[in-house]
């Protein structure tokens, strides 16, 4: 019995730190962003300027960093990474105008990668709770019915369709029993080819392009979902044939 209550008053502390540090963690970024100016200001207008769609102002967003541009970039694509549902092509798009699009695309894949990463763990330590005031409940569940349907190959699949958002796949990662490892390594090579595509084409978004080069993702992004069904289906024939 009294091992019982010991294990019982240990699980309690342990469930109570827990509780703490998250809640010293959430007053440590409010504190931050409300007594912070110079945070608050440059958050408010990352967020004004993704949230207008517009290309050219976050390339002229960026650039006005001078020499700290990369960073800016980098911590840009984090920041609209944890506050989903922003668009992370508009950075790649920017990222390949200023920078080329070979450098373009190592810092856009790169920065997405930490971003990926960040709201993974933010899921696994927050819960889902936080996760769905940081999305919405609607767009968690359409994921984690993603993930029933697609099982290990989900991550890939939706790394590579441009309409499944990037950010809320990586908090519905973090939510399941899937590892850190082979959730970031089906991330890092779902999102290779599209970042790829949009940083060789990013520099020639002018006028009506963006309608055109929209089109064109989406039939890259059908070709390659394809590809992948078919070769689910060619998995499910195997293990149908080895069972019989």
């Amino acid at each position: 019995m009294l091992i019982l209550v010991k294990r019982r008053v240990s699980v309690v502390k342990s469930l109570l730190s827990s509780y703490i540090v998250k809640i010293l963690v959430l007053l440590a970024v409010s504190a931050l962003y409300f007594f912070v100016p110079v945070i608050k200001i440059n958050v408010n207008q990352g967020f004004f300027i993704l949230s207008n769609m517009d290309v050219d102002l976050v390339r002229g967003y960026i650039l006005g960093f001078g020499i700290w541009a990369p960073i800016v970039s980098f911590l840009l694509m984090i920041f609209q990474s944890v506050i989903a549902p922003l668009p992370a092509f508009l950075i790649t798009f920017a990222n390949a105008g200023l920078f080329g699009w070979v450098y373009g695309a190592i810092l856009s894949w790169s920065s997405a990668m930490v971003g990926a990463g960040l709201c993974f763990y933010i899921a696994r330590f927050f819960g889902r709770g936080a996760v769905e005031k940081l999305t919405s409940r609607t767009a968690l569940e359409n994921v984690d019915q993603f993930f029933k349907q697609y099982g290990k190959y989900a991550i890939i699949i939706a790394r590579l369709l441009p309409f499944i958002s990037f950010d809320i796949v990586s908090y519905a990662a973090g939510l399941t029993s899937m590892g850190f490892w082979p959730f970031f390594i089906a991330t890092g090579i779902g999102q290779l080819p599209a970042t790829i595509v949009y940083s060789y084409i990013g520099g020639m978004l002018t006028g009506t392009t963006k309608t055109f080069v929209f089109g064109l993702l989406i039939l890259f992004a059908v070709s390659v979902f394809i590809v992948l069904i078919k070769q689910l289906w060619k998995d499910k024939n195997e293990e149908v044939k080895k069972s019989a």
